[in-house]
C-alpha cells in the first residue's frame, strides 16, 4: 500500500443534524491503536450522531474524550468473561488486522478469522440488531479457494460475518490508504513510505482517483453505513469515497 503525509491533503467534513431516530449511536471499535482504527475512532468521537465509543484492545489508546471508554482485554479468543460490558451497542467497526508476512496459514487464520468471529459471535448474542463492519482488503477471495493464503482467510472471514445473522453487515476493502490527522504507522517500513514517497501516491491518485482513500473517508463511510445503510455489502474504494461524501 502507498501513503503520504496528511498536510498534503485537505478534507472537508460537513455534518448536519440527523433525525432523532439515528442519533445517539453507541459503537465498538477494535484496532484503535492501528492506522485505520485510530482514524475511525477520531471520526466517531467528532461525529454528532455517535454518543459513545468503546475501544477494545490489548493496550490503551492515548486519547482522552468524554465519549470514549476503553476495555483492555488480552485474550481475543474468548470474550465470554466481558460479555456484559458489550451489551447495548448499535455498531461494531472491526479494524484490527495483521499482515500475513512471516505467518503460516494456521497462525494467520487464528488472528484474522478466529479472533474476529469470537468477538462477533458474542456481540450478536448481546446486540442482535447491531450493524457489524469489518475492514478486509483489496484482493480478498470470496470463493475461499484461491492461491493466496491471506485472501482465502479474509474471504472466509467476510463470508461467515455476512451469514452470521447481524441486522446488517458490511465488508470494507480499501486499497491504498492515506493517514490523516497526524496518524502515524506503527510499522517503520510503512512510515518510511509515508515520509518519502508522497509523489508516487499523488501520481496514483491522479491516474486512478477511485483507488486511493484516506482514514477520514473510511471513518465517515463506516458511520454512514451504520446510520443509513448501503446498497452493497462489500465496499471497494469507490464505494468508500461515495459514502464518505454523503451528507
Amino acid at each position: 500500500m502507498l501513503f503520504c503525509r496528511p498536510e498534503h491533503f485537505k478534507v472537508w467534513k460537513v455534518y448536519k443534524t440527523y433525525p432523532q431516530h439515528i442519533m445517539n449511536k453507541k459503537v465498538i471499535i477494535t484496532g484503535a491503536t492501528g492506522m485505520v482504527g485510530k482514524g475511525v475512532m477520531l471520526e466517531c468521537l467528532d461525529h454528532e450522531a455517535i454518543s459513545e465509543v468503546l475501544v477494545i484492545g490489548r493496550n490503551p489508546v492515548e486519547t482522552d474524550h468524554p465519549k470514549l471508554k476503553q476495555l483492555i482485554h488480552k485474550d481475543f479468543s474468548d470474550f465470554s468473561g466481558v460479555k456484559d460490558r458489550l451489551k447495548g451497542f448499535d455498531g461494531c467497526f472491526f479494524c484490527m488486522g495483521i499482515s500475513a508476512a512471516g505467518l503460516n496459514e494456521e497462525e494467520y487464520r487464528k488472528i484474522t478469522y478466529d479472533y474476529t468471529l469470537s468477538l462477533a459471535t458474542v456481540l450478536l448474542d448481546q446486540n442482535p440488531q447491531m450493524t457489524f463492519t469489518y475492514v478486509s482488503g483489496q484482493g480478498t477471495d470470496s470463493t475461499e479457494n484461491g492461491r493466496m493464503m491471506w485472501a482465502r482467510v479474509k474471504g472466509k472471514t467476510e463470508n461467515d460475518l455476512l451469514n452470521l445473522g447481524f441486522r446488517d453487515a458490511y465488508m470494507f476493502r480499501p486499497g491504498a490508504i492515506i493517514p490523516l490527522r497526524g496518524i502515524k504507522s506503527r510499522t517503520k517500513a510503512y512510515q518510511f513510505m509515508y515520509d518519502y514517497f508522497m509523489w508516487l501516491v499523488k501520481l496514483i491518485k491522479a491516474i486512478s482517483p477511485n483507488s486511493v482513500v484516506n482514514t477520514t473517508q473510511i471513518g465517515l463511510a463506516m458511520i454512514h453505513v451504520l446510520l443509513k445503510g448501503y446498497e452493497k455489502k462489500i465496499l471497494v474504494p469507490k464505494d468508500i469515497l461515495i459514502l464518505s461524501a454523503r451528507k
